[in-house]
């Protein structure tokens, strides 16, 4: 009886505008760290990845407002927190990325650290395309796949970039601090890219949940 009455009553699909908007925020954040990256002004940048993790919190707040008012979702509660808060976390993570670098007065990036600024773009913009389509599952669920497929190779030529910045530099900065300092961003861009690993799993997750 319940399934019944839950089938009539109205849903709220603002979710899925709050989704891409949040994506296409993070994707912003994602082009001004890419763009730090491959030599714009270090403050310029990180002033605008800032703004764009500001207006992310924004968005992943109304989510969770709009999840604690709504009656009927689309999507599982609990898939929907998990979701915006696994979407949050990448721009959050591009955030500390530019603290870092702002911190330390980091002026020069290797081009593997550019390479990986690059696949942070590839990761922003596979996810930007993947969240609308949940709005049509059913019809989408092999486009999903493919996509998070994609995000999770991503991740794994990151993490190959990842071991080989800090194996060159390793090899070649004799400087102990200029040493901890470059691992350091070598980290924080590789969790980046972990983090939008994330998005892909709870995507993939509420795929088979409703497939």
């Amino acid at each position: 009886m319940l399934g019944w009455f839950r089938a009539l009553m109205p849903k709220e699909e603002r979710f899925f505008e709050l989704f891409a908007r949040h994506a296409q925020v993070t994707l912003a954040g994602a082009e001004a760290l890419r763009a730090l990256l491959t030599g714009g002004d270090v403050l310029r940048c990180c002033n605008e990845v800032n703004t764009r993790e500001n207006e992310a919190d924004e968005i992943t707040r109304e989510v969770l407002t709009a999840l604690r008012r709504s009656f009927i979702t689309p999507l599982d509660r609990g898939d929907i927190q998990d979701l915006i808060t696994s979407m949050d976390d990448a721009i959050d993570q591009m955030n500390k990325t530019v603290k870092v670098i702002r911190l330390y007065e980091v002026r020069s990036f290797a081009p593997t650290m550019q390479e990986m600024g690059e696949l942070i773009v590839r990761a922003a913009k596979v996810t930007l395309e993947a969240v609308p389509l949940l709005r049509s599952i059913g019809k989408q669920a092999s486009r999903l796949n493919v996509l998070t497929e994609d995000i999770i190779r991503i991740e794994g030529q990151c993490d190959e970039l990842h071991d080989k910045g800090r194996r060159d530099l390793f090899l070649s900065e004799t400087n102990a601090v200029a040493f901890m300092i470059g691992t350091g961003v070598y980290d924080h861009l590789e969790e980046v890219v972990d983090r939008f690993e994330d998005v892909a799993n709870e995507i993939s997750a509420i795929v088979i949940e409703n497939v």
